[in-house]
């Protein structure tokens, strides 16, 4: 998977002094603090070796050493302090730390509140940018009694009853659940729990359920019911599901940096050309059709048809719609 430039540029800003404070540190610890894989931190490295001071010349460069399995940075062309927070960075923290200690299944509330009162502190001393941060979230309004009554299955070991609607095929279906956890992935709250109706593990996002009723009976996932592993994120393309080559505007670039993509290619007026897998085809026409011409589908042609026709019915549907 490609990393985005809007994840690695904070990265390496922070490596530096990351690796001041923690010389010789092993590659695989310092990987795993910032959740990449080791290749992936060693081309961040390489990257480094290439960044310095105006003149960029021996003496100039960032110099480190990690060719063995752990890593010493011996010059620091001045990034020897961490980045300090803006007003609008460390609002934006806040917010996010106040959503999580409203989500329901959070295990350590006070770990949560001690940085919030840290965050609240930074808030008065960050500097400021004028930028007004929005405090909405990323969530839609969950239905009155969802959160409730999710929180209660998951608590006391309850099978659940629920009414979902899954966005993927555009449906709402009837479902009874056996939770088995409630997780929170790239600032999303999900009930993770074994699907009656699927006979397997799914994740629910709790903003799509529309209502939930704890039922009298215990939850009883089966054993081969194991919960996901999310250290490389929510989304997990296997290796038979179809591919398809897309081009995007630079609007459009936050594509590759949201989904996995198996390659990425720069192209002219910062444009780029991505392969990404997917499993509902539904799924992708309506994502290239929901990017309004900032998108396009290179291969494969059936699935650029596809676009094509839905296109072609809305219009179709929009002329014959009365003025009002």
């Amino acid at each position: 998977m490609t990393t985005g430039a809007t994840e690695r540029l904070p990265r390496l800003l922070a490596l530096v002094p990351y690796l001041l404070s923690r010389p010789g540190i092993p590659v695989a610890d310092a990987a795993a603090d910032f959740g990449v894989t080791e290749q992936q931190l060693r081309r961040d490295l390489e990257l480094l070796w290439m960044c310095g001071l105006p003149g960029y010349g021996p003496g100039d460069l960032i110099d480190l050493s990690f060719e063995s399995e752990t890593i010493t940075v011996t010059y620091d062309a001045g990034m020897r302090r961490p980045l300090r927070m803006t007003a609008s960075e460390a609002t934006s923290l806040l917010v996010a730390l106040r959503a999580l200690a409203d989500t329901p299944g959070i295990a350590d509330t006070e770990a949560v509140q001690r940085a919030l009162s840290k965050v609240e502190e930074a808030v008065g001393q960050a500097e400021p940018t004028g930028v007004v941060v929005g405090l909405v979230g990323r969530e839609g309004p969950m239905e009155p009694g969802v959160q409730e009554a999710v929180q209660r299955a998951v608590t006391e070991h309850r099978a659940m009853s629920m009414r979902y609607y899954t966005a993927s095929r555009d449906e709402i279906s009837e479902r009874t659940v056996d939770p088995m956890r409630l997780v929170i992935v790239d600032g999303r709250s999900y009930l993770e729990a074994w699907c009656r109706s699927a006979t397997a593990v799914r994740r629910f996002r709790l903003d799509r359920i529309d209502a939930a009723e704890v039922l009298d009976e215990a939850a009883r996932p089966p054993r081969e019911a194991e919960p996901t592993d999310f250290s490389a994120g929510l989304f997990r393309p296997m290796p038979d599901q179809p591919s398809a080559v897309l081009e995007l505007d630079p609007d459009a670039r936050w594509v590759s940096e949201y989904y996995p993509v198996d390659e990425l290619a720069e192209l002219e007026h910062g444009r780029i050309r991505v392969r990404m897998r997917y499993s509902d085809r539904s799924w992708m026409v309506r994502l290239v059709l929901g990017l309004g011409g900032q998108g396009r589908v290179v291969e494969p042609r059936d699935l650029a048809d596809d676009v094509r026709r839905r296109a072609e019915e809305a219009l179709a549907r929009a002329h014959h719609v009365p003025s009002l």
